[in-house]
């Protein structure tokens, strides 16, 4: 989901990632858990990974993240008015650093190669494509 601040903050996450052995700066998002909706999964990973909640949540659109071997689909979500409702709760292998920016400074951070995450890209291309 892309958290969104009153002050049109986005909240961000810097986090390890094994694959390129580099931290990320990426939204913050996470899978499933069984039968659970990808609304209420994208609210449950915001309280876990940043101890943050929304007022309001709209669907922004999903993309396949790669049909050539999976199946499945990465849905994203606009979570506006976000605000501190605890601590975060990362599972025991995160470890996030959290970051606020301007969402005015998001496209410059794509093209900065300072957000390089494919479906972080997609996420604020289908936010683009809404406004």
């Amino acid at each position: 989901m892309i958290p969104l601040t009153a002050e049109r903050e986005v909240l961000l996450v810097r986090q390890y990632r094994y694959g390129t052995e580099e931290f990320t700066l990426e939204i913050p998002g996470g899978m499933c858990d069984g039968d659970e909706e990808p609304q209420v999964a994208a609210r449950r990973e915001l309280i876990e990974e940043t101890g943050h909640d929304a007022s309001e949540w709209f669907e922004l659109g999903w993309v396949n993240p790669n049909p050539a071997i999976q199946n499945n689909r990465c849905y994203t979500f606009l979570a506006e008015g976000v605000v501190r409702v605890g601590e975060p709760r990362p599972d025991e292998n995160e470890a996030f650093e959290q970051l606020r920016v301007p969402l005015s400074e998001i496209p410059d951070l794509i093209d900065q190669r300072r957000i390089t995450h494919a479906l972080v890209v997609a996420a604020f291309q289908l936010l683009s494509a809404r406004s």
